[in-house]
């Protein structure tokens, strides 16, 4: 089983696919890095020797961020936002979208105002007290 920035790799897959499950490698630098290593992306991982293993691992950890690196520095990231007071930064604080989404009528799961389904639209009798 390969086992590259800490992450193990799934056997039964091509390792164009088992490098996507890195975080931060994508399809597109998934086939650059098998493109710089030359191994074929229709191998499957379980049929990786080590060298080519030890490539991967090589070219993946010294020349990309990926993993843990890159979640810390996602998340400096938006801590500068919150410090400095931006306007992102203040939408990430309060968990609104921050992208320009419109609120008013999507993501009422992500505002906390969940409508429930109107029913009929007449009340029961009052119970008598």
């Amino acid at each position: 089983m390969a086992r590259i920035a800490g992450v193990n790799l799934p056997e039964n897959k091509q390792i164009e696919i088992a490098l996507t499950y890195i975080y931060g490698i994508g399809r597109v630098l998934s086939k650059r890095i098998l493109e710089e290593s030359k191994i074929p992306g229709n191998k499957l991982a379980k049929d990786l020797n080590q060298q080519e293993v030890a490539t991967l691992k090589d070219i993946v950890e010294k020349k990309h961020k990926v993993e843990g690196e890159l979640r810390r520095s996602l998340m400096m990231s938006i801590k500068r936002l919150k410090d400095i007071g931006s306007y992102r930064g203040y939408r990430h604080v309060k968990g609104l979208t921050c992208r320009g989404q419109t609120t008013r009528i999507n993501s009422r799961t992500v505002r906390g105002n969940v409508r429930k389904t109107v029913g009929s639209g007449r009340k029961g009798a009052p119970t008598p007290t």
